[in-house]
């Protein structure tokens, strides 16, 4: 086994969920990742744990959405339960066919969402995290060798997290002190986002492995202005391009993606709270340089910055706050590299990708 799988598997145990003895772990992985399992499956018997997994197969997924019918999609009460009963998840990603479900009508996957909504609720009260094990059709989707994707995935993960949590805490001490954030980026990207009272969060690979970037949810109705995201996403084996986004008193009122506007669409249908943004991320980690058409590591891309339509982060409202509840959670990404900055309360904290507390930061 290449030795970076075992500290792969360690930093999820130990780093992310800080597994014990008393912990039922649950994986939910796909086949191609059995190298990975296993390396978990070694850690936690080394901690005592009791872990189950539950083994993905998107072919299995695909066939029976084609054959259902939107409102026969139900909560899943016997997974529910199983959840109930967890205190660990971890969710692993790597498929060996990345459009395997890009047959399969946008509106079933919303349907899927909305009757999973309950065990999603469920799974965030849980320790968890989500990663990557690096496969050859992920490589492929990135445009790179396999060997080469290995490389950038393991950089991306095995590195120093008190290092990179002190760089990105400089950040969050300034989001955390705002009012409003402004986004500007070319002539397509201007937008203010109500930030007063939200925590700001330092992703240092707790929840996501890689981390990789400070965020907060904006309030509810406080998003105003547009914003195009020039950077692609793959949602469920199809790409949404260019997509552009019109928001007034926190509401989407308008529109227009170049490539996929139906699946974006679709996410804008899942309920009231799809239409409005539940997050604010700021991409910090250097190690990822480039896009992969992955989202769990292009929104830790430094450079750029994302915005997630539908569910708030619990951690970042405060109990006296509206929260913005939805079955969705859909991230979306902008280039900040060029004629771009973010200001916190009209001062400019980052120009063209580099931070004002990095060498190079022009006022």
């Amino acid at each position: 086994m290449d030795s970076r799988v075992r500290t792969h598997a360690e930093l999820l145990v130990d780093h992310c969920t800080d597994v014990t003895a008393d912990d039922n772990v649950l994986i939910r992985a796909p086949t191609p990742a059995e190298e990975l399992v296993v390396a978990l499956y070694e850690v936690l018997g080394e901690r005592g744990a009791r872990p189950t997994t539950h083994w993905r197969n998107p072919r299995a997924g695909r066939a029976y959405a084609r054959a259902m019918d939107d409102d026969d999609f139900r909560t899943r009460d016997h997974e529910l339960a199983a959840m109930k009963e967890t205190d660990v998840v971890i969710l692993v990603g790597g498929a060996t066919n990345t459009a395997e479900t890009s047959d399969v009508d946008p509106t079933k996957a919303t349907a899927s969402s909305r009757a999973r909504q309950p065990i999603l609720e469920e799974r965030l009260d849980t320790r968890w995290v989500i990663t990557q094990h690096p496969t050859a059709a992920a490589a492929q989707q990135a445009e790179m060798s396999t060997a080469a994707w290995c490389d950038f995935v393991y950089d991306a993960v095995n590195r120093d997290w008190d290092k990179q949590r002190e760089f990105q805490q400089q950040l969050a001490d300034l989001l955390d002190s705002a009012d409003e954030v402004r986004l500007v980026s070319g002539e397509t990207t201007d937008l203010r986002l109500d930030v007063d009272g939200m925590r700001a969060g330092n992703d240092d690979a707790e929840y996501n492995l890689p981390g990789g970037e400070v965020y907060t949810s904006p309030v509810p109705d406080g998003v105003e202005g547009e914003v195009t995201f020039d950077l692609p996403l793959r949602r469920n084996g199809r790409d949404i391009e260019d997509a552009r986004l019109v928001f007034e008193d926190g509401v989407v009122v308008d529109y227009a993606a170049r490539r996929g506007e139906e699946v974006l669409a679709s996410v804008l249908d899942t309920d009231d709270g799809a239409r409005r943004l539940g997050e604010l991320g700021i991409g910090m980690n250097r190690g990822i340089d480039r896009i992969t058409h992955t989202l769990l590591f292009d929104e830790k891309m430094g450079d750029t910055v994302h915005l997630a339509l539908g569910n708030a982060l619990e951690e970042c409202v405060p109990d006296n706050r509206a929260f913005n509840r939805s079955a969705a959670h859909v991230d979306m990404l902008v280039d900040m590299s060029h004629e771009a900055r973010i200001e916190f309360d009209g001062d400019v904290v980052q120009r063209n990708g580099v931070f004002r507390f990095e060498d190079g930061f022009e006022e």
